[in-house]
């Protein structure tokens, strides 16, 4: 996808709240958060062209990064427009005050129907890849979170995921100890890549408390109305708790 192209046209559209402290967008998967060796352009500096174009800002814009989404990961991702702002936000990651919900598609059935799992994580650089362990390695991060079947068709299985903590591929390496890899995620067990190369995970919502205006805040996106996320469009306002 051409993203150079999004900010001149409607970018607006991934924008799901904004204020003059935060704004939260709707990250298209195959959209980098943050620059890396690519070069490609991330969703921080076509937020930082957003802001700038749409306030005619002369000067430099801020948008700092508070947390990142797998490039092939769509969903909820929330950027700080002050350095203030970003600052408390970091804290609350790192404390996990900040509540995640996820939505993901598996094709096989996981081993059981919601749990809560504990893994600790090491990860290869060089191959990009996480690997999960049952007890603590040497260089290895715990990793912890829970999940629940919340529908199903003959082909697929859509869980709600909910992490405790942020760890490298967490949500993908976790759910493939279940035996149910994400669809689409080759690198972790999925047969067969998606058209698009994305895969089927989604930040589906973020709870937390306002950084400077200490209000609750809930913001939420849904998943592209793409096969197979569209299947599950019927009962996705029921089967969310």
């Amino acid at each position: 996808m051409a993203y150079g192209l999004i900010i001149m046209t409607d970018f607006g559209r991934l924008v799901v709240y904004e204020d003059n402290h935060i704004i939260v967008v709707n990250k298209p998967a195959g959209l980098l958060v943050q620059g890396d060796e690519t070069g490609d352009v991330p969703l921080s500096e076509l937020v930082k062209h957003y802001l700038k174009e749409k306030y005619q800002k002369t000067g430099n814009v801020f948008a700092g990064v508070v947390h990142r989404l797998d490039r092939p990961v769509s969903g909820v991702v929330l950027l700080a427009k002050t350095s203030k702002a970003l600052t408390r936000l970091n804290e609350m990651f790192r404390s996990n005050k900040i509540q995640k919900t996820y939505l993901a598609i598996t094709a096989r059935q996981p081993i059981l129907e919601q749990a809560r799992l504990i893994h600790w994580l090491t990860k290869d650089e060089n191959r990009n890849i996480s690997k999960a362990h049952t007890k603590e390695v040497p260089k290895s991060l715990r990793a912890e979170l829970s999940y629940r079947v919340i529908a199903q068709t003959q082909d697929y299985y859509w869980l709600q995921v909910n992490p405790i903590t942020g760890r490298p591929h967490q949500i993908r390496v976790q759910l493939a100890t279940q035996k149910s890899p994400i669809v689409g995620d080759v690198k972790y067990g999925a047969p067969a890549l998606l058209p698009d190369k994305s895969i089927c995970l989604h930040a589906y919502s973020l709870e937390f408390i306002h950084p400077i205006r200490q209000e609750k805040m809930f913001v939420r996106a849904l998943p592209p109305e793409i096969p197979p996320w569209s299947l599950f469009k019927k009962v996705l306002p029921d089967a969310l708790s």
